[in-house]
């Protein structure tokens, strides 16, 4: 049995090589190549690699067609390609049994990676424009401020339109999980919206930290809102919970309604549940978090500085640091400074720092290009596009950020670091830090642990980093363990043509329910023939008395229509001849029917066959031979399992 890098490789040599290749993707069965030239591509040697089930070209595409191990064939195809695509990097894995936390680093970047640069970007305008502002090009009341903040800041605002749509890459239509980004940014149902509607109902949890005022509630369920603008988790659970409600309602809908019922009830259910409990059980992880470091400041700044600085950008990831918000905002207005939140700035350059490294130790040029514009944009505080596209998929690097972070963080709560007004974002916020009286203690105190922070981020990167880049691709496969090695690369079953004759496309029957599919997938024939043969082994479960329909179930559950010509129930059994019975056991190849073709054609009938799996839902795919003409016992359909 052929490993799946053997597979792979055959793969790629035989469609002409990785220069041949535009790109990759893969379906639920098939890898779907653009290639520059198809013609040298070596259909007959692709569709007899064991574990190909055939060659398909279509809408400009060459497709091979693999199964339900699929995934599998592409992760090993596509490193041998070089694409150099973002969107089309793989990651690596030991060949081990998937850990927990390599799984949901995964998943992470999985839906952060298609939007790191063109957040990198905005980081950056973001930044460049509360620079112009200090150095007092223009004022941050300006037209031309407004605009180019509107360009930096809008995509951070909206965060949940790109991540609904990103994180239904795994599992849901993006268009469903774009439409739940886009609702939970809906303007009415934000706290600073609803809270407008005057005093509230009442207060759940009252005296407690999770004191919460209810202005609306959803047909007598209290509603606790939250500003869902710039979050994170909360869209990427409804996403998740929204994904198991569409596949529930896929089962069990009718194929005729799904098109807008699936959308309609997904959103209905998996909406109000998130607004009810997914939105609030984030806010009150978010102030839990909160309490915990007010409390621990209590007893030692410094250690609270340290948990802070260690435990920051972990926080970033889950979007649980705003929680932090109110506690800084409140410390501002009350106190006219926060010394509780800020051990965080120590992290914006612990990432840099670690980012600045890795761009001088790396040969991946890939990886060289995104350090650039994520050190810029760390230093101008918008760390997450280094966090999501570089640090956490290294995941060492990640964790070298969080312990530089933490002794960055225990330096400024020892210190008793304090920012004195809102606003500004990394290097822009040192002005912030000035005293109200003008002296530059606390200020000399921000630049120290910058500086302490990125010299011990960098030197532990720059001694622990290993550079991965010259290492080859197919290293995961060395480590497979032999019951890997041995599993089946794809599981199917063939069914053979009953009759001679020319095929038909299902959709070109002359019949709108074997056309639409609603029968099941399959293919039909125009015979040239009227002897009919068993298309697989199996039961005859159905035959109509007037035998123009026979139903068989396979030995392992298949079940296949043959329905000879359409209409021709009507000529009550005239014209053809049963050679079984129901309930009879057939082999592949068998005589089932005797048909007169002419007696059938003269009543004015057509003649095309439809040969249908009428369970083809359960099956990954059902797929038909590339030919005009076939003969009796050829290969007919591939039912994909």
């Amino acid at each position: 049995m052929a490993t799946y890098e053997t597979l792979a490789q055959e793969i790629v040599k035989n469609i002409g090589g990785s220069d041949n290749v535009i790109s990759l993707t893969h379906c639920i069965t098939r890898l779907r190549f653009k290639l520059k030239d198809e013609s040298i591509a070596k259909d007959e040697v692709l569709k007899n690699l064991d574990g190909v089930v055939t060659v398909m070209k279509s809408g400009g595409q060459y497709q091979v067609v693999i199964g339900n191990a699929v995934a599998d064939v592409y992760a090993q195809v596509l490193p041998l390609l070089h694409l150099g695509d973002m969107d089309n990097m793989a990651t690596q894995s030991d060949g081990k049994k998937e850990k927990l936390l390599d799984r949901f680093v995964d998943i992470i970047s999985g839906i952060f990676q298609p939007i790191l640069g063109i957040m990198a970007a905005c980081g950056m305008i973001k930044g460049l424009n509360i620079l112009f502002v200090s150095l007092h090009l223009y004022s941050d009341t300006c037209g031309g401020y407004m605009i180019i903040n509107a360009i930096g800041d809008a995509m951070f605002t909206f965060l949940p339109l790109y991540l609904g749509y990103t994180a239904s890459k795994k599992g849901l239509k993006p268009m469903i999980g774009l439409t739940i980004g886009a609702i939970m940014c809906y303007p009415a149902i934000q706290s600073s919206a609803v809270s407008t509607l005057g005093e509230p109902m009442y207060t759940l949890f009252e005296g407690t930290m999770f004191a919460s005022p209810v202005y609306i509630d959803f047909f007598g369920i209290p509603l606790i809102s939250m500003d869902y603008t710039s979050t994170v988790i909360p869209v990427i659970f409804i996403v998740y919970f929204a994904s198991k409600c569409e596949k529930l309602f896929n089962k069990w809908i009718p194929d005729l309604v799904k098109f807008f019922f699936v959308p309609m009830l997904t959103l209905l259910v998996a909406l109000p549940i998130g607004f009810l409990l997914i939105g609030p059980v984030a806010t009150f992880g978010s102030k839990i978090i909160a309490e915990t470091v007010i409390a621990i400041r209590d007893f030692s700044p410094m250690l609270a500085g340290a948990v802070v600085g260690l435990t920051w950008q972990i926080l970033v990831i889950f979007g649980l640091h705003w929680g932090f918000i109110p506690v800084y905002i409140n410390n501002i207005m009350t106190n006219g400074f926060d010394a509780v939140m800020m051990p965080f700035f120590a992290c914006t350059f612990a990432t840099s720092a670690v980012v600045l490294a890795i761009f001088l130790k790396t040969k991946d040029k890939k990886l060289k290009e995104m350090c650039i514009p994520n050190f810029i944009s760390g230093i101008f505080g918008v760390t997450e596009p280094a966090i999501y596209g570089i640090l956490l998929p290294l995941k060492k690097p990640f964790i070298i950020s969080c312990i530089a972070g933490g002794i960055g963080g225990g330096f400024y709560g020892f210190c008793n670091f304090r920012k004195f007004s809102m606003g500004g974002m990394g290097i822009f916020e040192l002005p912030a830090m000035i005293e109200p009286d003008g002296s530059m203690g606390n200020l000399t105190v921000a630049i120290a642990g910058i500086l302490l922070t990125m010299v011990i981020a960098f030197i532990i990167t720059m001694i622990s980093f290993k550079d991965k880049a010259e290492k080859t691709n197919t290293s995961a496969i060395e480590t497979q363990t032999a019951t890997e090695m041995e599993k089946p690369l794809v599981k199917k079953t063939m069914l053979t043509a009953p009759v001679d004759g020319k095929i038909i496309a299902l959709c070109d029957v002359q019949d709108d329910a074997f056309a639409s599919e609603i029968l099941g997938k399959g293919c039909a024939i125009l015979p040239t023939d009227g002897c009919f043969h068993a298309p697989i082994s199996g039961t005859i479960s159905t035959l109509f008395p007037s035998r123009h329909a026979i139903g068989i179930t396979s030995d392992d559950g298949i079940e296949v229509l043959i329905h000879i010509g359409l209409d021709t129930v009507q000529l009550n059994g005239e014209g053809f001849t049963a050679l079984v019975k129901q309930g009879d056991h057939v082999e592949q190849g068998q005589p089932l029917v005797n048909v007169d073709l002419a007696f059938v054609k003269e009543k004015g009938f057509c003649l095309e066959t439809p040969v249908v799996i009428t369970n083809s839902a359960q099956y990954l795919d059902v797929l038909d031979v590339a030919k005009d003409t076939i003969h009796a016992g050829e290969d007919f359909l591939h039912i994909v399992k």
